[in-house]
């Protein structure tokens, strides 16, 4: 659905640069992909599917279908909220049992700095830890996670890397720090999402860590608890006994969404030259528009990147405005 209704921004912002430089002529905004109403005016029957349904989905929809449970039988992780005092000796702790169970745990962040700075201190205090970041190519990722399910190292760190599709059951442990901090990195969709990876595990367990539960948190847990309970009342009324998912490493397909792989736009346009203010203001408009359309498609990872450049360009904005 984002993407039904950024179509035609995206469009029509790309064109309009080059219409505004001459490289097109002003007809060429003619021939565009559709509005987000003028789609819908075009739809008699429409089925939306989606693990994470959104505002829209939710409120138009005139019937809703729900397929929550598992033939396994393995019901959603408890989650526990905890404070930020002492939480990275805390996290130190938990990763320990959990290795010592032979399981594997995830650690989510908010930022590439205090990703990388957690590695470290991992490293540092004799835990096999791996950090997951934007610049690893996709086979290169690909084969980070097939290690970390074949026991090479015990944890996975990294800012986006627990979307959907990223299917692990080995993982028994996920935690997500800075779950208090308000924006679509944690969101109650990217929680939803990120409370999913701990779910292929019957040992499955969600640790957030934050000193106050924020509406998208009450959210998250409400609705976990909501479908842990559809699956309990399930497995006793059919004597089912929750059972992990038994999936072979070379069976792993659909390991993680492929991200775009083009080269930062901030590096790219590093080497470009601004003619002026204006030209450099109206670069920023546009990246803010794909940083928002980014965040509406669920790609956080790529929205958070955007943000930064988008912050780095505003300081080169005052910086040639006070040299002007």
């Amino acid at each position: 659905i984002p993407q039904i209704g950024g179509m035609y921004m995206g469009d029509r912002s790309r064109k309009q640069t080059l219409v505004d430089y001459g490289f097109r002529l002003p007809s060429a905004i003619d021939n565009r992909p559709l509005k987000f109403d003028e789609f819908m005016e075009r739809m008699n029957q429409l089925v939306l599917v989606s693990a994470t349904p959104g505002e829209f989905e939710r409120t138009e929809s005139n019937r809703v279908v729900e397929q929550i449970v598992r033939p396994t039988g393995i019901v959603d992780p408890e989650i526990e909220v905890r404070p930020t005092a002492n939480q990275i000796d805390d996290l130190m702790n938990e990763i320990r049992a959990t290795t010592d169970q032979g399981e594997r745990t995830l650690v989510t962040t908010l930022t590439k700095k205090m990703a990388e700075d957690l590695t470290n201190y991992l490293i540092e205090h004799g835990v096999k830890v791996r950090y997951l970041h934007s610049d690893i190519d996709t086979l290169e990722r690909i084969q980070i996670i097939r290690e970390l399910r074949l026991g090479e190292y015990d944890v996975l760190v990294g800012v986006n890397l627990l979307r959907e599709g990223l299917d692990m059951p080995e993982v028994s442990l996920v935690a997500i720090l800075d779950a208090d901090k308000e924006g679509f990195l944690r969101g109650e969709t990217s929680l939803i999402q990120t409370i999913g990876r701990a779910a292929r595990n019957t040992a499955g367990r969600v640790l957030m860590y934050g000193d106050k539960e924020t509406e998208a948190m009450r959210s998250a847990i409400s609705e976990t608890d909501r479908r842990r309970a559809i699956q309990v009342a399930y497995n006793e009324r059919h004597q089912i006994t929750p059972t992990t998912i038994v999936k072979g490493v070379a069976e792993e397909g659909n390991l993680l969404a492929i991200e775009d792989k083009a080269p930062s736009r901030r590096r790219r346009r590093q080497e470009d030259e601004f003619d002026g203010p204006d030209e450099l203001e109206k670069t920023i408009v546009q990246m803010e528009e794909e940083m928002h359309e980014a965040a509406e498609d669920l790609r956080f990872e790529q929205a958070a990147r955007l943000r930064d450049e988008v912050r780095e360009l505003r300081r080169d904005l005052e910086a040639m405005k006070a040299g002007a």
